[in-house]
């Protein structure tokens, strides 16, 4: 099944818009990433509309943690989702997106970077 990113062919009241076009391609609509805390694994590049690409990362148990204290970046291995504003069921299940709040091994972060189409989790201590 194609996920569709276009407006419904129904109004609110339920009645059909008139003109209406097939699925198109720059209408597509992917399946999301969900990263899980485990070892590493990331996905092939996936070629975007106008040659760019994004690199999904599958599973990571690292995160580049930024310390705004020392004014660095280290390298921080993550144990747990703390917690996640995009769902609350996401915490138990381990996903992380943007925004979620990790614990690692230097203290609880959240996460700045979108770890499935960036590829890589980057994070600033809370």
């Amino acid at each position: 099944m194609v996920l569709d990113q276009q407006r419904s062919k129904r109004k609110e009241t339920g009645a059909r818009y008139k003109r209406q076009h097939s699925k198109r391609k720059e209408a597509l609509g992917r399946t999301p990433t969900l990263t899980k805390v485990d070892k590493d694994r990331a996905v092939s590049k996936i070629r975007t509309r106008g040659g760019s690409e994004k690199i999904r990362l599958l599973r990571s148990n690292v995160a580049n943690v930024y310390d705004s204290k020392a004014k660095k970046y280290l390298k921080a291995k993550i144990e747990m989702v703390v917690e996640n504003p995009a769902n609350r069921h996401y915490v138990r299940r381990n996903i992380m997106t943007k925004g979620t709040v990790i614990k690692t091994d230097k203290g609880n972060a959240r996460i700045t970077s979108r770890p499935g189409q960036d590829g890589v989790i980057n994070a600033v201590l809370v």
